[in-house]
């Protein structure tokens, strides 16, 4: 079983993201450790890019940070090399065509297999394109997550089809960054997956609270939490270890009421 399957094993998973060398790689190679005592079933690291997208103004900004502290991903390989000797938790790389493509696409893979890295998500990289980076991840054993959005519609079943570790659900229009109030049909989404694959659904975007993040798995497998994250870091910098991890005990308290309610049912 691959590190990203037993993420969701059994359980609703609860997946952080981190931006790689926000405020600093030391910080970085602490806290991930830390995040997977405190709840977290998978982490995200996000690469630093100074043209991220699919990201809203918190997660830009750390970007900015982490390249001005001098991120580079040679870097972040040799800090992921160092964590992966202190914790077994699944660690994905969500990154942008344009890092993975200067790195060399094959080079890149396989660095990931190397240091310890399961998947990674390119926001970038339509469906129709997959084929640009999907056999060099098949051939490093690096799971390439795929992603739908509330516009894929018809096109959900095309790619959940051929989905590999989990399925990144974006649960809302626009970029990255904490949202009062989710709208999408999260319900609907989910079970168009069901309807063709197995593979674990996990939301993102928006996800901020833990009522959030119960409401969003009442469906899903599984909640992401990036930019409530990347906020705690940028107001206590180095200092941000307990911060982080007191959230994201809460979030993941969230989550697994979930398997509280499951266990109870088949009793």
């Amino acid at each position: 079983m691959t590190r990203i399957a037993k993420a969701f094993e059994n359980q609703k998973a609860f997946i952080a993201f981190v931006t790689g060398g926000d405020p600093d790689i030391e910080t970085t190679e602490a806290l991930i450790p830390e995040m997977a005592k405190a709840g977290a079933d998978l982490i995200e690291i996000g690469i630093p890019f100074s043209d991220p997208i699919a990201e809203g103004i918190v997660i830009q900004e750390a970007d900015i940070r982490a390249l001005a502290s001098g991120t580079t991903t040679d870097k972040l390989f040799d800090m992921v090399a160092r964590v992966r000797q202190k914790t077994d938790v699944a660690l994905v790389f969500m990154t942008y065509m344009n890092p993975v493509y200067t790195y060399g696409t094959e080079r890149f893979m396989k660095k990931c297999a190397e240091v310890g890295i399961d998947g990674v998500i390119i926001p970038d990289v339509p469906f129709e394109e997959r084929d640009e980076v999907k056999g060099y991840c098949e051939a490093a054993g690096i799971e390439l997550v795929s992603m739908i959005a509330p516009t894929s519609k018809e096109r959900i079943h095309m790619i959940a089809k051929e989905a590999k570790g989990f399925l990144y659900c974006v649960s809302s229009l626009g970029v990255t960054g904490v949202r009062s109030k989710i709208t999408t049909n999260i319900a609907e989404m989910v079970e168009q997956v069901k309807q063709v694959s197995d593979v674990p659904c996990a939301i993102g975007f928006g996800i901020s609270t833990p009522e959030q993040a119960y409401e969003m798995t009442q469906n899903a497998d599984g909640a992401i939490v990036g930019s409530a994250i990347v906020k705690i870091v940028a107001k206590y910098g180095k200092d941000c270890k307990k911060p982080v991890c007191d959230y994201i005990r809460e979030m993941k308290t969230a989550v697994a009421k979930h398997n509280v309610n499951q266990c109870q049912e088949t009793a």
